[in-house]
């Protein structure tokens, strides 16, 4: 089934006429740029989830309860998710990939916008939480529909000894989101007064998600309209089909690549959100500090995500995968010893956990596109990816928070190694994935 072509995909063939062919580097570039910015908006929301909601929209509740109904509401754009791809697909088989890349980063933009508009619990009353829901849900919406299909397309270029180095270029966004996003809100909390920053210094990183927004377009508008591309998707390699279709020829591929990268995304959450709420709740660290610290520890994820793609092309991404499985599974013995040890403990926490991370969430694109045949690649990579952040990260700091404020932090340390054991499994279960 063709595409139509917009006037916004004309504009930018236009584009890449004059600057002649895109080359694999710019590929690697939007690529970046791309999920650095879908990232920054997904940090800049999880912080706030943690220091701003619970105070702003749940003033009438505890801090504990009124931050695990924030990460409620943090779970829903991880519901919508999966919505927002089935959504977007029919508009890009209907108008074009240009069309449906516009609205999706449109729809982002303008959600992350309209959460830097949110009047307090106290201005409108409860309508406050229904607003941040709905923008919550625009969010994931537009999360869906931003698949783009340009990790797939890197894949398929990269040479056979290669693909563990191509699969690690997409992740990137993750760590380089975490630190701008940490930054500035670390900026933010610690040089206002709390009067200032709860008026007005939360909301200023949510307008520069506009504009990273803009810059996320062009970027990815410029490349999904290659040539390149264009023949790709044209082939079918590439194209989108309708959900229902793949999933009837190829459902139970859709259930185990959701499942292997669990560990991965469980612990993405493990050491970004969840230690941010628990240091806020529970110590007399300032949150300032230890999103410095999240910096810290995400410089190191992204060194470890880089080295990923080396160790993988060597080794075999099957082989790291399972190996980083097993690490998070004695990681999650050790992190609660750590967490509750004090500064020096929570840097070694950050450090390590990221380090481990990294390794592991560098190839995980690789295992959810993986095994997919020809013409569902494009659409079943792209429910995969959304169930695999569904069940793996979507309810990670809510559950987490409530277990260790139960049961103690070992609790999550046992939440963790449950993803440890399902991406085991599920590895052990399909032999072809991250093949």
């Amino acid at each position: 089934m063709g595409s139509s072509t917009t006037a916004t995909e004309r504009d930018a063939r236009l584009v890449n006429a004059r600057d002649h062919r895109v080359n694999p580097g710019e590929i690697a570039i939007g690529v970046i740029i791309g999920r650095t910015s879908e990232f920054f908006d997904f940090f800049v929301y999880a912080i706030a989830s943690v220091i701003v909601f619970p105070k702003l929209v749940f003033p009438y509740l505890d801090p504990l309860t009124g931050t695990l109904w924030s990460f409620a509401i943090f779970a829903l754009a991880f519901v919508a998710r999966p919505v927002g791809s089935m959504l977007f697909m029919a508009i890009d088989r209907a108008h074009g990939r240009g069309a449906k890349l516009t609205l999706s980063l449109f729809l982002l933009g303008t959600s992350t916008v309209a959460i830097a508009f949110l009047p307090s619990y106290e201005q409108i009353g409860a309508a406050a939480i229904w607003l941040l829901a709905a923008a919550r849900i625009g969010q994931g919406l537009a999360l869906g529909g931003a698949w783009d299909g340009l990790a797939s397309l890197l894949a398929l270029n990269a040479p056979e000894n290669r693909r563990g180095w191509y699969a690690m270029i997409p992740q990137l966004g993750a760590p380089i989101g975490l630190i701008v996003a940490s930054a500035l809100f670390a900026y933010f909390a610690g040089s206002l007064s709390a009067e200032d920053f709860f008026s007005w210094g939360w909301r200023y990183p949510f307008f520069v998600a506009f504009a990273i927004n803009v810059v996320a377009l062009f970027a990815r508008l410029r490349i999904v309209v290659t040539p390149e591309y264009t023949h790709l998707f044209e082939s079918r390699e590439l194209q989108p089909v309708p959900v229902t279709e793949m999933l009837r020829n190829e459902g139970m591929r859709v259930v185990l690549g959701a499942f292997a990268p669990l560990a991965s995304f469980a612990l993405f959450h493990m050491v970004t959100v969840f230690p941010l709420s628990w240091i806020f709740l529970y110590t007399q660290d300032t949150p300032a500090d230890f999103l410095l610290i999240e910096v810290v520890g995400a410089f190191f994820g992204l060194g470890a995500i880089i080295a990923s793609g080396l160790i993988a092309d060597r080794i075999g991404r099957r082989t790291l995968l399972g190996s980083c499985a097993a690490a998070i599974a004695v990681f999650s013995g050790v992190a609660p010893l750590l967490l509750n040890g004090g500064p020096l403990g929570e840097l070694v926490f950050m450090i390590v956990g990221f380090v481990i991370l990294g390794l592991s969430f560098g190839q995980s694109s690789g295992v959810v596109a993986s095994g997919f045949t020809q013409r569902y690649r494009y659409t079943g990579a792209a429910i995969t990816s959304d169930l695999a952040w569904l069940f793996g990260a979507g309810f990670a700091p809510l559950v987490a928070l409530v277990l260790s404020a139960n049961y103690g932090l070992f609790s999550a340390g046992a939440y963790l190694l449950s993803g440890a054991v399902c991406t085991l499994l599920a590895l052990w279960l399909n032999k072809t994935l991250a093949k």
